[in-house]
């Protein structure tokens, strides 16, 4: 019942976001009177871009990135691409052009009904700004220094910057951002034939898995110690030929911060950093393959017997592809409903004066009945201007709280797809392991079978998961928030209890996801409730530690070590080939702006599709594991009681048993 009565709940507000919300408000500007910009079948259907009157009151730079300016705002189908004013334009040749940006009016032009100046202008984010150039270290617009205002006040362009001066980070954001979709628009075929590339070795690694598991993974080991090899030799080559260079022995912080990474690729600092960074990983890794050799021989041999189950169940490889549609289909519906909330609302209009002296200055008006209220005598020249969507009423007072639904509602759906697919590959594995006769005696699509029970019967239980864990997730949100709105504080005592708090809500996400993995195991055996599997998995591994101690996190690093060879070797081809130093396809080399952009999507785009291949084993992995523990707690291998694993499985794990004792032992 109290499931039901949140989920109606939520249900209202999505209800109320979907009625109260209108993307048009984030899509496309408003001018003064609350009307879009650019929208079909509106009288600005032919003027998309929004134009300030006076550019000069914009002088908080947070008011142009928040889209609204204290002056009027009108909406026009070009920017202006000169300078004037209303004096000088009035009754002139210029003043059929001048009167494009002023409001539509059929009789004498008012005050107020027209810019008292315009300057040349180009559109950003479907805005006017004034058209910065820098020349010869000078800022001109339109090449020139100085302008007239509406007073015919001569001003320095260096005024519009400052009113402004929000515009050129935004600027260079937008130059930034066109740059990267045009390297991906050059670069997308060949970013997708790295992907292809990386599922297909995936693939060949896990099926070569099935024979050649030992040499494998212990090549993967050397491997991976040899790229690393390689990769410090190439920072001490390149830190080696840059010492002593002009320019090449300066600090990375003098440079600052750049978005050609090449400029850092000069320095030999950089590679210098590289190089010590490297070489520690190698230490660390070296150090654990030296304490863990005897573990990695026996988390070797678990992988190859669960090979065998994977070899017998070869759709479950293609499991991950149903779990990336659910999640996308998560990530779409919290993206839209966040949408719809931040754009619900009424249109608010505000007084703005002429200048801070008036009384009723950023008070709420009504536009049409403005003109028949003291204000206009009070503050003569004052306006009632669009300034933003919201409203007073509680639904416009809980638009956060509603966000936080929307977050944790997303949370929840995503922690439960991952719970399904868990819970869907340790069903299938579990009927491979329960087949006393293997692979004679192993259902039919055993992968559909346990989706499909999964779905009918283990929905609540796998929900009910899925919410712990959410919870947890999103007080580790709200946590992150605080501390970030806390980090200016002087006060050390409230910023050492969230230091506190984030760790141990940390732990406490960790240890709940362990939880919520082995109880799904147990669930997809025994088909029993959330808590009740819980209990029983967390009990069973308590009492086999030792075995978890030996394999869980071995076979995790070798899993790791795998994933970042087929991540690590893809990407080095990426590298050389972005970086035209494959002399055969040279030429088929898209042309860059930076190199990185197409270089990074392929090698995290390679991990994320190495990991979900190798997530699988990892579920196989562990849901042998628990099906071997609970096998030796049921059967003592008598013929009346025979045990279902195989027997070079119960040699395998007696092993690891034995050399774990007496490894603790001595």
């Amino acid at each position: 019942c109290i499931f039901l009565c949140s989920s109606i709940e939520k249900l209202l507000y999505y209800v109320s976001a979907w009625i109260h919300g209108d993307p048009r408000k984030v899509v496309y500007p408003t001018d003064s009177h609350g009307q879009f910009c650019g929208h079909q079948n509106t009288p600005n259907a032919h003027k998309a871009i929004l134009f300030y009157f006076n550019m000069l009151k914009c002088a908080n730079p947070a008011v142009l990135i928040n889209l609204q300016c204290p002056t009027t705002q009108l909406c026009v189908s070009k920017c202006p691409d000169r300078f004037s004013t209303l004096l000088d334009a009035w009754n002139t040749k210029n003043w059929d052009y001048y009167r494009q940006f002023c409001k539509p009016a059929t009789e004498v032009i008012r005050d107020e009904d027209c810019p008292s100046m315009i300057v040349p202008s180009r559109p950003f984010l479907q805005r006017c700004f004034p058209d910065f150039i820098t020349r010869n270290g000078i800022l001109t617009v339109a090449n020139q220094t100085l302008f007239k205002d509406g007073n015919n006040n001569e001003r320095s362009v260096i005024d519009l910057k400052e009113a402004a001066k929000g515009l050129a980070s935004l600027l260079n954001a937008k130059e930034i951002g066109m740059k990267i979709f045009e390297d991906y628009a050059n670069s997308w075929d060949w970013i997708l034939i790295g992907l292809v590339i990386t599922m297909v070795v995936s693939l060949l690694f896990i099926l070569l898995l099935r024979y050649t598991a030992s040499v494998l993974l212990w090549l993967t080991v050397f491997g991976v110690f040899g790229a690393l090899n390689y990769g410090i030799w190439h920072c001490y080559w390149e830190y080696d030929t840059l010492t002593g260079k002009p320019g090449a022995d300066v600090a990375i912080s003098d440079i600052g911060l750049h978005t050609d990474f090449s400029i850092y690729l000069q320095l030999s600092q950089t590679w210098l950093i590289f190089m010590i960074s490297l070489s520690v990983i190698e230490v660390i890794l070296f150090i654990m393959v030296i304490f863990l050799r005897m573990r990695l021989r026996i988390a070797i041999a678990l992988l190859e017997e669960g090979s065998k189950a994977i070899s017998h169940i070869m759709t479950t490889l293609f499991y991950p592809i149903i779990t990336f549609f659910l999640l996308a289909i998560c990530i779409a519906y919290w993206a839209v409903t966040a949408v719809f909330l931040a754009s619900s609302g009424n249109a608010v209009y505000k007084v703005t004066p002429t200048d801070d002296a008036c009384m009723y200055a950023n008070l709420t008006c009504r536009p049409k009945t403005f003109s028949q209220t003291n204000i206009t005598k009070v503050c003569p020249g004052a306006q009632c201007l669009f300034a933003f969507y919201g409203g007073e009423s509680v639904y416009h007072r809980y638009i956060l709280v509603l966000h936080l639904c929307n977050l944790f509602a997303f949370l929840w759906l995503v922690n439960f797809t991952i719970a399904l697919g868990q819970c869907t590959l340790a069903g299938a594995f579990a009927s491979y392991y329960w087949a006393l006769k293997k692979p004679d005696d192993i259902p039919a699509c055993p992968l559909y079978s346990s989706f499909s029970r999964a779905i009918r019967y283990h929905t609540g239980s796998l929900a009910f998961g899925s919410l712990i864990l959410a919870v947890v997730q999103l007080a580790r949100i709200v946590l992150e928030y605080l501390d970030h709105k806390l980090r200016g504080s002087q006060n050390a005592c409230a910023r050492f209890l969230f230091c506190c708090l984030r760790c141990c809500f940390y732990c406490l996400e960790r240890f709940i996801k362990f939880i919520n993995r082995n109880a799904y195991i147990m669930i997809a055996i025994y088909g029993k409730s959330f808590c009740t599997s819980s209990r029983d998995s967390f009990c069973l591994l308590m009492r086999n530690i030792i075995r978890v101690a030996v394999l869980d996190k071995v076979t995790d690093f070798l899993l790791f070590l795998g994933k970042l060879l087929i991540s690590g070797s893809v990407g080095v081809l990426a590298f050389f080939f972005f970086t035209r130093k494959i002399p055969v396809i040279q030429e088929e080399v898209p042309s860059l702006n930076y190199f990185w952009v197409p270089l990074l999507t392929v090698i995290f785009g390679s991990y994320m599709i190495a990991h979900g291949f190798f997530n699988v084993y990892a579920m196989c992995v562990d849901t042998l594991f628990l099906c071997f523990c609970e096998d030796l707690e049921r059967n003592d291998g008598s013929s009346s009681r025979p045990y279902y694993m195989s027997p070079g499985l119960h040699k395998i794990l007696r092993r690891g048993e034995e050399g774990a004792t007496l490894g603790t032992a001595s």
